[in-house]
Parts: structure tokens; sequence; C-alpha cells
């Protein structure tokens, strides 16, 4: 199913496993080929995010394979 992009911001970012990761702020897309090539999320206060890159902002990037929208809740499966 296609979504705007609009319809995605302020909703949570979860992986497929289950854990929370924050809330979708924003996302960075390929100019040329309109490819969203990743995720800003702001990070969840419990999330433990030494593991993952942040933009100047602290937001985290998060490149991903794949992800889907089940209600208000963003399911991603992150690129390794």
């Amino acid at each position: 199913m296609k979504k705007f992009v609009t319809e995605l911001r302020g909703k949570t970012a979860m992986t497929d496993d289950g854990v929370i990761l924050g809330t979708i702020d924003n996302f960075v897309v390929d100019t040329d080929t309109g490819d969203i090539k990743h995720v800003l999320v702001i990070p969840a206060e419990d999330l433990e995010a030494r593991e993952f890159q942040r933009d100047a902002q602290g937001r985290l990037i998060l490149p991903f394979e794949s992800m889907h929208s089940v209600r208000d809740v963003v399911v991603m499966t992150l690129r390794k």
C-alpha cells in the first residue's frame, strides 16, 4: 500500500523484532530516484541509542530495507 510521507510523520517507529525506536520526524530522499534513503527518528527516552548514527539535531538516522504501517506504528526492517 502506498502512503504519503505526511501520513507517517509523528508515528511511532518500531523494529520488526519489537524495539520501539521513537517518533518519525522526517525522511531523507534521493532526489534522482525518489527513493527514501533514511528515516529520521526522534529517539524514545528509554532507547539505548549508542548503536545508531545521529544527525546534528540528535535524531536517529535509520537506513531500512522495508517498512509497513500498522495503525499508529511503522514497523521497519533496518539495514545492517
